[in-house]
């Protein structure tokens, strides 16, 4: 990270990923211009351009001839947002970075909150839409609500249904997030995984200002995937749990068949034929093969958890113990941010 002189205020960068959005650069920096210029901290605009196929790098470009805050991320194909997110905070040089969308549907007028609560002391600020807004297509405000409660369901980190990318991140928390590894990413259920302390605010989403959505249902089904798949080992060992049930139930079912029909002579008259005897004994085979296969998986979802390289733990701060020398205390070192291990 390039060396910055000494600042009197604070120092924050703003993300934004761009995807065809030529239509929506103008009216999203003149907003941020607006807004940011009452409040007292200094800011840099980093737009990350993820193989737009309109003229947004060319807008961009000569946003940035016009604003010497702006920084222009220019990849060479579409990469998908998460990854256009990841750029922009690996190159941010901010105490604090805040990520919102190009389309407007990310308010700006909440950045002065989201940095009031970051002065007061929260380390990771989160957007979150408030319930009950219709302008979004109902298949879409339904697979919202479900992914959500699937992934408290099988997830050990705590999501917020309905927070957004709109957050802001404070320095010690974009260091850690810059850590990750993995390709396969969701933003938010890394940062939540991370555990900071988080605050959040509420907001109602404005219609997108111009274009298309990038993310059709499609990029958003193959996203939840993904977040299933990297916040959770459960899918993984799902056939073995459905394979203990079918166990469990052919076991159960087989041992009745054989003591009513073989050793007690049939008393209810249930009259069990030979195919459906063996096929109690196929389906406890199959749970036999399904059971194997969650043992399996055990050892492939340790692979997975070695692969993914996350830290083994997250520090906010360390301060050392003092040092005797002379028969006096003497300071070795004061707090300083988290120490990587």
């Amino acid at each position: 990270m390039p060396a910055r002189t000494m600042r009197t205020r604070p120092f924050i960068s703003i993300v934004v990923p761009c995807h065809n959005e030529v239509s929506n650069i103008e009216p999203l920096h003149h907003a941020l211009r607006t807004v940011l210029g009452e409040v007292n901290a200094e800011f840099e605009f980093i737009f990350v351009d993820d193989g737009s196929r309109d003229d947004t790098v060319a807008e961009l470009y000569e946003l940035a001839s016009r604003d010497e805050r702006v920084r222009v991320i220019e990849l060479v194909r579409n990469f998908g947002k998460e990854i256009a997110v990841t750029a922009g905070l690996q190159a941010a040089e901010g105490e604090a970075a805040i990520c919102l969308d190009a389309d407007l549907q990310h308010p700006p007028a909440l950045i002065p909150e989201l940095i009031s609560r970051w002065r007061d002391g929260a380390e990771v600020v989160i957007g979150v839409r408030r319930t009950g807004q219709r302008h979004a297509p109902l298949l879409k405000r339904m697979g919202s609500g479900l992914f959500y409660r699937l992934m408290n369901a099988i997830t050990e980190v705590e999501i917020v249904a309905h927070a957004t990318d709109y957050r802001l991140m404070d320095r010690v928390v974009i260091n850690e997030f810059n850590r990750f590894t993995e390709r396969s990413r969701i933003t938010r259920g890394l940062v939540d995984w991370l555990g900071f302390r988080r605050d959040y605010v509420e907001f109602t989403p404005a219609k997108r200002h111009a274009g298309e959505a990038a993310y059709g249902y499609f990029k958003l089904v193959n996203l939840a995937i993904n977040s299933f798949i990297s916040m959770s080992l459960f899918p993984l060992k799902l056939a073995g749990y459905l394979g203990l049930l079918i166990m469990v139930f052919s076991g159960g079912f087989g041992s009745f068949i054989f003591v009513e029909k073989y050793l007690l002579s049939d008393p209810w008259h249930m009259n069990f034929s030979g195919p459906a005897i063996l096929a109690v004994i196929i389906l406890f085979l199959v749970g036999i093969v399904l059971v194997s296969l969650g043992l399996m998986a055990l050892y492939v979802a340790s692979i997975h958890t070695e692969v993914m390289n996350r830290p083994l733990y997250v520090v906010r701060r360390e301060r050392e113990r003092p040092a005797v020398a002379g028969g006096r205390d003497i300071t070795r070192g004061r707090e300083r941010e988290v120490i990587r291990v």
